[in-house]
């Protein structure tokens, strides 16, 4: 089997294309940039998903696809609005289409437990809207799929960007630990190769068409990670800011609620019987 990973050169996506090697499947890994993790066994492919014909050469002799690509640093799409519907929205549905055109077996998406919260401002609304593209497109098209929301991630390969990566980079170059947000944070951390080996799993006919939730067993107080850490490190001061970080949960992510609308009547409205009447004598 076949399995194209998109995004295969970052952090999740890396880790992803090395257990697909592992378990014997043929990857080729499909990114802006080339991997610095590539593997002797694996095909890379420099490309960008919003070129259409390029990425539906790609996908001629693909039977599974791993979409990991987009722009997943939370901060830094909270200022992005267009990007985010670009390289989030847009370049999904573009790789939802050529995926039906070329009969692939099922897409295995990297969606986010923010999917489903309040919080994550343009982050989550655009991986929000993806999901409903492609549980529209299995609808419509017949496109089988896997989504999976990844909860907090920690491992090596990550760019210091976000969570547990950044605070140790930072702690490391500095020498002190610094917590932007909130003592009371929880998070239910899982290391990037056991949620790559998670992934994989969900290949399985079980996952088929389901939404997964992929974090840790239970939920750690970010101040004792940060005991642990700086245990580690040998720091003895840890420093919060001690307030909500714009954008990000403090205890729990799913606090989405859906809006409902409240009528509003029009009191002198047009009667059905005259709206039709004038349709038909085809008055302006």
């Amino acid at each position: 089997m076949k399995c194209l990973v998109t995004g295969g050169s970052g952090f999740l996506g890396s880790h992803v294309a090395d257990e697909l090697t592992k378990k014997g499947y043929k990857v080729i890994i499909f990114d802006l940039k080339k991997s610095k993790w590539i593997n002797l066994n694996q095909k890379m492919i420099v490309g960008n998903l919003l070129n259409y014909n390029h990425v539906n050469k790609v996908l001629k002799k693909v039977d599974y696809v791993f979409h990991f690509a987009g722009l997943s640093d939370l901060n830094k799409a909270l200022n992005k609005p267009m990007e985010t519907i670009k390289f989030n929205i847009l370049a999904t549905a573009n790789l939802l289409k050529l995926s039906s055109r070329n009969k692939i077996k099922r897409i295995i998406f990297a969606s986010s437990i923010y999917a489903n919260s309040s919080q994550g401002g343009f982050y989550r609304c655009s991986k929000r809207a993806a999901e409903d593209y492609i549980e529209e497109f299995q609808k419509r098209f017949g496109i089988d799929f896997s989504i999976l929301r990844y909860g907090s991630l920690y491992g090596n390969r990550s760019k210091g960007t976000g969570g547990i990566n950044e605070v140790i980079y930072n702690a490391i170059k500095k020498n002190e630990i610094n917590y932007v947000g909130s003592a009371k944070t929880e998070r239910e951390y899982i290391h990037v190769k056991d949620a790559a080996k998670a992934t994989v799993e969900t290949l399985r006919p079980k996952f088929k068409n389901k939404h997964i939730i992929i974090s840790g067993k239970k939920k750690i107080k970010v101040y004792k990670f940060l005991k642990i850490l700086s245990k580690e490190l040998n720091i003895k001061k840890i420093h919060f800011t001690n307030k909500k970080k714009l954008g990000h949960y403090i205890t729990n992510p799913n606090t989405f609620k859906v809006k409902k609308g409240k009528k509003f009547f029009y009191k002198n409205g047009t009667s059905l019987e005259k709206g039709l009447k004038e349709m038909i004598n085809g008055e302006e």
